[in-house]
């Protein structure tokens, strides 16, 4: 064996057991969840009087869902005179008018609503909620970014928690008013119950950190303060400053059973911004606080939780390293005639695959009767990810070397029916050349299919067949919805799908 090949195949093992343990963190997360199933978090008491709550609504460039959120949060069953709700817009297009109107129609209907535009971005979101902060009234304070439509009984659920001094915030589970859109939208509610479900619960209700997800949640004002308030040195203020708060003491809540309905993106691109922006925050947030919060007076499991949660991301970075070295490495096995070698990667792919085929499992048989029905999505579900690995490298490499760039808002496109279209509207992301290296990355992996084919070597081909649909299926739909925008293959579902 040469020195290159003894280096493709340590660093492909190297990279392939680093991937299995954090596999296997996921069941253990599911553990956790199941272990604490039945804890489920309970009011201490009532809140009387009722405090002040200061409702933010941060938006950007919202003009088709800007009047839906403001409406929305005006049917929240709580008392107007304990309520404060500010619009704090940056837009710099139409949003600001359709903002200021619905501000002025609410108002006139005795809400107290004020309207707050800023001639800058500085800070972008973390820089809005700080600025309302400022000027707010309210002992407690809701954040909902523009995709959302809160119940009503929102505040009535959430407040009452706060009766126990040591709770800091209290936050609620993302719903999808679009799931049913596409496969894509799909996926995505998928992965997100998986987060809310399985991670915040089996985190919350086991003692370790969880953290504020920018939306749908409510914190205490002094939480906010004790704890340095709005940062804008990461792209993900709200990890940032739930670990801060955390660290100081301060409890928070998760409560599953509330859902808060939500937009899913349903552009590939804006999916990947989105999921560039949480990875590349999370990394920011993994070399601010990591470090300090090791060092800190707090339980090893914390510790140990913390430390797989704010490094997770870094698992795209070898998911790429890994893609690049598997043809090679499978040559050059082949041609020593080492078979025997499967016996060892191939229990390390299902340790790394088949630990989130039952953490999606789990948690789908958790929160819907149908999750049988829902089990079909799963392999694309898994495609997806893996898809999603040059967009997210990219955002790590980004965090490592101290890269900047602004904060990227989802755009949002009113879609709430099956047959609401968005091709034609406006905030359409425009990315050119990562969708061709995914695509290359798909066609490799397609040579990589048919080498194992005509060697048969079948042990690996339901693996090579993940990567090569991820990113073949990533990079084309990029390519189709930026040019063509085919109705036809935008909304292509899973044969027999619901």
């Amino acid at each position: 064996m040469t020195p290159t090949e003894a280096a493709i195949l340590g660093t492909y093992f190297f990279v392939l057991v680093i991937l299995a343990i954090y596999g296997w963190h996921r069941y253990y997360l599911v553990y956790l969840y199941m272990k604490h199933k039945d804890e489920q978090p309970v009011a201490p008491g009532v809140l009387d009087p009722l405090p002040v709550v200061t409702i933010q609504l941060p938006i950007f460039n919202e003009m088709y869902v800007a009047d839906r959120l403001i409406q929305s949060v005006s049917r929240l069953d709580y008392p107007r005179d304990r309520l404060e709700i500010q619009v704090l817009d940056d837009s710099t297009d139409e949003t600001q008018h359709i903002a200021a109107l619905a501000v002025q129609r609410l108002h006139s209907q005795g809400f107290a609503i004020t309207y707050h535009h800023r001639a800058n971005r500085i800070g972008y979101k973390a820089g809005a909620l700080e600025a309302g902060l400022r000027i707010a009234t309210g002992e407690f304070i809701a954040i909902f970014d523009a995709d959302f439509i809160p119940p009503r009984e929102f505040l009535a659920r959430t407040i009452p928690y706060f009766a126990n001094r040591k709770v800091g915030m209290v936050q609620a589970r993302w719903g999808h008013i679009n799931q049913d859109y596409s496969l894509l939208t799909k996926i995505q509610a998928i992965l997100l119950d998986g987060h809310f479900v399985l991670e915040h619960g089996g985190r919350n209700r086991s003692g370790r950190f969880f953290n504020f997800n920018g939306t749908a949640g409510v914190w205490r004002r002094t939480a906010i303060d004790s704890a340095g308030g709005w940062q804008h040195d990461t792209l993900t203020e709200d990890l940032d400053l739930s670990y801060r708060a955390q660290m100081l003491g301060w409890q928070f809540v998760f409560l599953p059973d509330l859902l808060s309905p939500a937009e899913i993106p349903v552009e590939m691109n804006a999916f990947k911004s989105q999921q560039h922006r949480w990875a590349k925050g999370s990394i920011q947030t993994c070399r601010k606080l990591l470090p300090q919060l090791l060092r800190a007076d707090l339980p090893l499991p914390v510790k140990v939780e913390a430390f797989f949660h704010l490094t997770a991301n870094f698992n795209y970075l070898l998911m790429s390293v890994l893609s690049v070295l598997m043809f090679p490495s499978m040559v050059i096995r082949y041609n020593m005639g080492w078979y025997e070698m499967l016996l060892i990667d191939v229990p390390l792919f299902c340790a790394a695959t088949l630990s989130v085929s039952n953490f999606y499992v789990v948690c789908q048989r958790e929160i819907y009767k149908d999750w049988v029905a829902r089990l079909k999505y799963l392999p694309f579900l898994m495609s997806i990810g893996i898809g999603l690995a040059v967009n997210n490298t990219r955002a790590v490499l980004e965090a490592i070397f101290d890269r900047p760039s602004e904060f990227t808002r989802t755009p949002k496109y009113g879609i709430e029916r099956d047959s609401d279209e968005w091709v034609t509207k406006r905030y359409r992301q425009s990315v050119l050349v990562q969708p061709l290296i995914e695509l290359s990355l798909g066609l490799y992996f397609t040579m990589t299919v048919f080498y194992a084919l005509a060697n048969q070597i079948y042990g690996t081909l339901p693996f090579l067949i993940l990567f090569q649909i991820g990113f073949l299926y990533t990079g084309l739909l990029s390519v189709v919805q930026q040019f063509a925008g085919d109705g036809v293959v935008l909304k292509t579902q899973v044969a027999g799908g619901e």
